[in-house]
Order: C-alpha cells, then structure tokens, then sequence
C-alpha cells in the first residue's frame, strides 16, 4: 500500500488492520482510502474514509463488514453499520465507527454502477439527485471525483487501476454538458428570483439565489476541467482554480449577508448574483449564450 504521508502511525496501522480483516470477505473487489486524506486536505482530526468496492450480482455480507466494524470500535462510540443503499441510490450506505485511531467512515460503492456513471459522463450524461445529501444533493460527477483521488488499498483484479485511467482525461462532453446546463439553470432561476425579491418573498428569493450558487460552483468546476467532490470546501477550492471570476467567494458571502427582508435589498442581492452569473458566462468565451431576461445584464 501506497499511503499518504500524512497519516499518523496509529491510522496507518488501524488502515492495514483493516484490509487484513476486509480482503477475506467473498464479494469485497477493492478497498481504497478515499476523503480528505486521499485529497491531500486532511488534518490531525480528520476521518479516515474506507471505499469498499463490489459488484452488484455478488454483493460482499452486510454481516461480515458488520463485524469487523464492530472489532475496531471502541466502548460506547458511535457504530453504525447499513445494509447496501440505506443511505440513497448514489450515497449507497456504509458504517460510521469510532476507534482508537479516530472516527472511521465505510462507504459501499457499487462497481457496475460507478462504471456506468463513468461512461455517461464521457457521452455527457450526467445526473442529480437533489434531495439525496446536504446542502444541494448529490452530482453523479461525484464518482469520477472519487475515483480520480482515491487510494487502492486492495484492489487484486486491478479494477480501480483500469476506472482511474477512464477518468484521467476530464471528459470533453461532460464539459459541455455540465457549463450549459449550469448556466441555464442558473439564469432560469434568477429570472424567478427577480419576482420573488420585487414581492419582498425572503424565502424563495433565498432559495433561487443558493440554487442560483450552487448552479455556478458546477459550472467553474466542470470550466476548469476539475471534478467536483463535495460542496465542502468546494467554494475554497474555485478559488484556486485558474478560470475563476475574482473574489467569487467573497461576493457569494456579501450577496447571502446582505439579503435582508424588504423588495430593496432582496432586489440589490439578485442584481448582484446575476453579475457573478455575467462573469461566469464571460469565462465560456461565447460558448454559452444568455436565453432569457438577463441577456442585459453586463452591457450585453
């Protein structure tokens, strides 16, 4: 195994006492080390994530990974074991256990299903599901994320090795799909927040502007070629990114600080996310081009 530097002696061994114990198990086809160590942004406290890799006609013992969650978790803590898609159709399910090492997180990921998101993605098929995890649902990109970043902790068919070349490449129709779709969403959305703030109705004035955000945060990744992961820290990152408008984060902070109750400020808000909409499309060079309303915003 080939581990971060960053993990601590006592995660290192809790990761190879952990793939001893999960190797065994018939169905489990890789386990890999994914998060925020995997990503290379994790600190002294950070969870430890264990991707545990099956195919769906041979599913690994719910019982099984059950009891070596239960083997390395300590006193009382916190253990949580799911059976397979407990936790939604993209999430899956997994285990939450808390060791001696720290917190140690299972997640269940179904491999025909990460292979055939990972070749929608390179025809431009992409999925959403809203209402599957905080704060603005889960992007099957998500997966090609996970996969790009991820460390093979056991992996002896060399499937994760093969799913890490098809993603090495951001795919070009995935670009595509996911900045037009954004785009649209986003300026569709603020068309009916201009109404809603002309009403002074705070709440789906809020609402637009987040979705509106949310739509933009897509849109930088997929502009930057990078995949996007999670929508922590995901604001942070764009920041880094080289296609970016200046101080995107700053001004997403001053427009939601500054919404207000009253037609007056809920209009200045909208106004103003619809520039960072302006900015964004300005960063396409043309590729997208404006359908409704705000075609004037930004002089054009």
């Amino acid at each position: 195994m080939h581990l971060p530097s960053t993990l601590s002696s006592a995660k290192v061994a809790l990761l190879t006492t952990l793939v001893d114990a999960l190797q065994p198990i018939p169905g489990v086809v890789a386990v890999v080390l994914g998060g925020s160590y995997a990503r290379g942004i994790a600190h002294a406290d950070s969870d430890l994530d264990v991707g545990l890799y099956y195919h769906e006609a041979a599913p690994f013992s719910i019982d099984a990974v059950r009891a070596v969650a239960r083997s390395i978790a300590i006193g009382d803590g916190e253990l949580v074991v799911t059976g397979f898609y407990e936790w939604g159709a993209w999430v899956n399910g997994g285990a939450w256990i808390a060791t001696r090492a720290g917190k140690v997180d299972f997640l269940y990921r179904n491999l025909d299903q990460v292979e055939r998101t990972i070749a929608e993605a390179h025809q431009g098929i992409v999925h959403h599901d809203y209402p599957q995890q905080p704060a603005y649902g889960f992007y099957s990109v998500i997966y090609l994320a996970e996969t790009e970043v991820c460390v093979p902790l056991f992996d002896p068919q060399g499937v994760l090795a093969a799913l890490k070349a098809d993603v090495a490449v951001y795919p070009a129709r995935l670009r595509e799909r996911v900045v037009n779709d954004a785009l649209w969403s986003a300026e569709f959305t603020l068309t009916h927040a201009r109404a809603f703030a002309a009403a002074g109705d705070l709440y789906n004035t809020a609402g637009c502007l987040t979705r509106a955000a949310a739509a933009l945060t897509q849109a930088l990744f997929a502009l930057n070629q990078r995949y996007f992961m999670s929508d922590k820290r995901a604001v942070a990152i764009i920041e880094t990114l080289p296609l970016h408008p200046p101080s995107y984060g700053a001004r997403l902070e001053a427009i939601f600080g500054a919404l207000g109750a009253t037609p007056t400020t809920l209009n200045h808000c909208v106004d103003e996310c619809a520039m960072l909409w302006r900015a964004v499309v300005d960063l396409t060079r043309g590729d997208y081009q404006p359908k409704f309303l705000l075609k004037s915003v930004g002089g054009v």
